[in-house]
């Protein structure tokens, strides 16, 4: 088993090991003092991974209740959360119990919320299910829901008690959720890690599994480091932001239904470059992202989605934030005046 420390305000480890998750309930008992664990899920992992999480958990003397709701960044409301509320008030959830993210971002986004502000606080421990929740959103601690005028725009920063990945749920998710996570792959070797770029470059979506284990532990040492320096964002760990300005605006304009967060990602990617990089470094990251069937574009018109990323959580009073990559392994924050930003990507 491989471990990653993070040290942040609450440190904690992350866990990485194929077959992991039928021992999750060791290494939940040896990380919080409660036996009283309330699991939130959706409705496909619910069926798929809720039963070997629950008698492990039982075998190390746990009490579990389970919430579940519909799978979908559109249950990554107001109206979920607070159906969270009430489950962990009906069944007694006491500060000094755990919650149990079970499943990929959404779940992890709104049950680490849930965690940072019931009852003023309470553990978490992040079990992500999908690639792209077990190299990003399940690491560094920031947990959000989405509002209908922007994604993640109310939210805290509350690390996990322990992350537990194991890279063996892969095999029961279809080929566009292995491509969404492999969007924010391609992300870390572009802002930080050339060599990690070239192999991802060197597969693609149908031998990636080949290597996945090792871009798992890559990416995740990336975001730790990243984290471990900007824990709240104010300066490096925008870097973690390239092609999410745009991408954001992509997810929000097509109303989070037609592309997922990966795709919308990676069109932000390929933009961005197209507008601040030479035709080389946009040629690889082109080739990069088709070789795991994800879009360069879409058809919205430039301009609604310049509107859309006034409303982005980067925004900072009449500026905005955005990542570039002049070369691989390479990223810059740029923060100019949202007028600015507006002529640089439709100039």
């Amino acid at each position: 088993m491989k471990t990653i420390g993070v040290k942040a305000s609450s440190s904690y480890e992350i866990f990485i090991e194929r077959g992991l998750l039928k021992n999750s309930g060791r290494i939940i008992a040896d990380t919080v003092k409660t036996r009283k664990a309330a699991v939130i899920t959706d409705d496909i992992v619910d069926g798929l991974y809720y039963n070997i999480l629950e008698e492990s958990l039982k075998s190390e003397g746990f009490s579990v209740v389970k919430f579940v709701f519909k799978n979908g960044e559109a249950s990554k409301s107001s109206e979920t959360l607070n159906n969270i509320y009430t489950f962990l008030c009906e069944n007694a959830i006491t500060r000094s119990d755990c919650i149990i993210a079970l499943g990929g971002g959404v779940v992890g986004d709104i049950s680490g919320y849930a965690a940072a502000t019931f009852l003023r606080g309470l553990d978490y421990i992040q079990i992500p299910t999908t690639l792209l929740a077990q190299i990003d959103s399940s690491v560094g601690g920031k947990t959000a829901i989405d509002l209908p005028c922007g994604k993640n725009l109310v939210g805290a920063f509350k690390q996990p008690a322990c992350v537990i990945c194991d890279p063996d749920v892969f095999s029961t998710l279809s080929e566009k959720i292995m491509s969404d996570g492999m969007a924010e792959a391609i992300k870390y070797g572009m802002i930080r890690d050339e060599k990690l770029f070239d192999l991802i470059a060197s597969h693609n979506i149908d031998n990636v599994n080949e290597v996945i284990d090792e871009i798992i532990y890559k990416c995740i040492a990336i975001k730790r480091d990243v984290v471990e320096n900007d824990e709240f964002d104010t300066g490096e760990r925008m870097i973690l932001n390239f092609g999410h300005t745009l991408g954001h605006a992509v997810e929000s304009y097509y109303n989070y239904e037609t592309y997922t967060h990966g795709s919308a990602v990676a069109i932000g990617m390929y933009m961005i470059t197209g507008k601040s990089c030479d035709d080389t470094i946009l040629s690889k990251l082109e080739n990069c992202i088709k070789a795991y069937k994800l879009p360069c574009g879409c058809d919205a018109e430039t301009t609604e989605l310049v509107k859309l990323c006034g409303n982005d959580k980067k925004r900072e009073s009449s500026s905005i934030n955005y990542i570039i990559c002049p070369t691989i392994g390479n990223a810059q924050i740029k923060k100019v005046t949202v007028d600015e930003f507006e002529k640089f990507i439709l100039n």
